[in-house]
């Protein structure tokens, strides 16, 4: 990686200046900005808003299904669970500092290439772009299975693959109408998500059998491998804690409201995640819990009887998705946007339309939807599932590259990046984010890093073919001026 003390200046866009300088009071307030947030239709994100675009983002469908998961290494799973919403706090942490210091839209991307210079900002920019659009196709075809339990598909192939397609389009097309219904999408249906997830997590303590929790380590290896073991099933929890940074020009104080809505909505999601696996756990039987595929629903029956459990889940889950699909569209337009005003993207990326890079999205989301029709075409699930594990990978580069900024500044002691009487603390959380990532990527596994350094090294052609374009355009404009001498 380039790794200099200094970051070249950002190149400006090339038919309009479409930058917005850090400080700029644009950046801060709602007023009308060269981003196009003066439009009817774009709407900065205040602190509730971004808080549930964190939420949201970070509680998908795999909540539903995670107890199962790791019941089969019984309650140490929980500590697993602790460990790792240390390391995701940490990490939110360090982006509401990082981004109290450069509140532009981009994240990881923006401090990455602040701190050592365009080409660690275009690997940021380039590998969370792969982590979103591939996501995106992963919740789609995870929430055409709820959508089943509600309307009958029939099993057909193509009737799934279809189901498939419009629950992405439908986000996108939520994108397309502008920030301001993003934002309304996005806290809906956080909110209502959010109402089956406390019904269990909350209700299902009054219900807490602790008869039915199980060995405290079922897995048969020592306490230290079955907490590694069940954290690499729970790797994917917190994906998206990054959601507010990346999207910080449109919120509105982004120096403030970025730090608070990343670290209230990583803490109030690791709130969710772990009183509810604890109610399922002492809820559902163990025996049972091992070979459930439905176990909020499981817990719910427990609790009030009765069979309606599971179409209450499968609603709960789809529109828990759905949420994130529109969380996750926006964000997967916001980092090449970011890029392409810096030149390392196609200019196309950086055009904006009521307040969202339309062409990112759209970008995007056909990406997304040709990857999930190879899935379906395929009819293999392994191939789906190697890329999904690649989608923990590229997402932990950003997040290290982001934790490595941090390092820099308080390594580098410039006065203005660093408070010094914060060092010691500032110093501590970023160890710890900085290993939480180290951890993310190791618990992708061989293949899936495998899988996601050839997707880096295809960008680093990207990352030529741009730079070599950046290089010639001060010749092409010097050679024109002296023709016109």
């Amino acid at each position: 990686m380039h790794v200099t003390g200094t970051a070249p200046q950002p190149a400006p866009a090339p038919s309009e200046d479409l930058t917005v300088p850090v400080g700029d009071p644009r950046e801060a307030t709602g007023g009308t900005d060269a981003h196009g947030s003066g439009s009817r239709h774009a709407r900065r994100f205040g602190l509730p808003v971004a808080t549930a675009l964190v939420m949201g983002n970070i509680i998908g469908g795999g909540i539903f299904l995670l107890p199962a998961s790791i019941a089969p290494y019984g309650t140490v799973s929980l500590v697993a669970f602790a460990v790792l919403t240390v390391g995701a706090i940490a990490l939110a942490l360090v982006f509401g500092r990082l981004a109290a210091r450069d509140p532009r839209t981009g994240g990881p991307y923006v401090y990455a290439r602040e701190a050592f210079g365009d080409f660690a900002g275009f690997l940021a920019a380039w590998s969370y772009w792969i982590t979103t659009w591939v996501s995106n196709a992963a919740l789609a075809v995870a929430a055409v299975g709820y959508l089943g339990v509600l309307v009958p598909l029939g099993g057909h192939r193509w009737t799934v693959c279809l189901a498939a397609l419009a629950l992405q389009w439908l986000p996108a097309l939520a994108n397309f109408a502008g920030t301001r219904y993003v934002g309304a999408v996005q806290l809906v249906s956080t909110v209502l998500k959010f109402v089956p997830l406390l019904l269990v997590a909350v209700g299902g303590l009054f219900f807490f059998d602790p008869s039915r929790l199980g060995p405290f380590n079922a897995s048969g290896h020592s306490a230290i491998g079955a907490v590694s073991a069940s954290a690499a099933l729970l790797l994917f929890s917190y994906l998206g804690v990054e959601s507010a940074a990346v999207s910080a020009g449109d919120v509105r104080d982004a120096r403030r409201n970025v730090g608070r809505a990343t670290v209230i909505g990583t803490a109030g999601a690791a709130l969710v995640y772990l009183l509810g696996t604890l109610s399922v756990f002492g809820t559902v039987a163990h025996e049972k819990l091992v070979t459930s595929t439905a176990p909020f629903s499981d817990a719910v029956n427990a609790m009030f009887g009765g069979g309606w459990g599971g179409t209450a889940v499968a609603l709960a889950a789809l529109v828990s998705m759905t949420g994130c699909l529109n969380g996750w569209t926006l964000l997967s337009a916001q980092t090449p946007y970011a890029a392409a005003k810096d030149g390392l993207f196609p200019a196309a990326f950086a055009r904006r339309r009521r307040g969202v890079p339309t062409v990112g999205v759209a970008v995007t989301v056909v990406l997304s939807s040709l990857l999930t029709v190879y899935n379906y075409l395929s009819g293999s699930a392994k191939v789906f599932d190697v890329l999904v594990l690649v989608t923990t990978f590229t997402a932990t580069v950003p997040y290290l590259l982001a934790a490595a900024a941090q390092i820099f500044h308080l390594v580098s002691g410039r006065g203005a990046s660093v408070d010094r009487a914060r060092l010691v603390r500032d110093s501590v959380i970023t160890a710890v984010a900085a290993a939480f990532s180290i951890w993310l990527m190791a618990g992708a596994g061989y293949a899936a890093v495998y899988q996601g350094v050839l997707f880096l090294f295809a960008g680093v052609i990207v990352y030529a073919v741009m730079a070599a374009r950046r290089q010639a355009k001060p010749t092409e404009t010097t050679e024109a001026a002296s023709r016109t001498q």
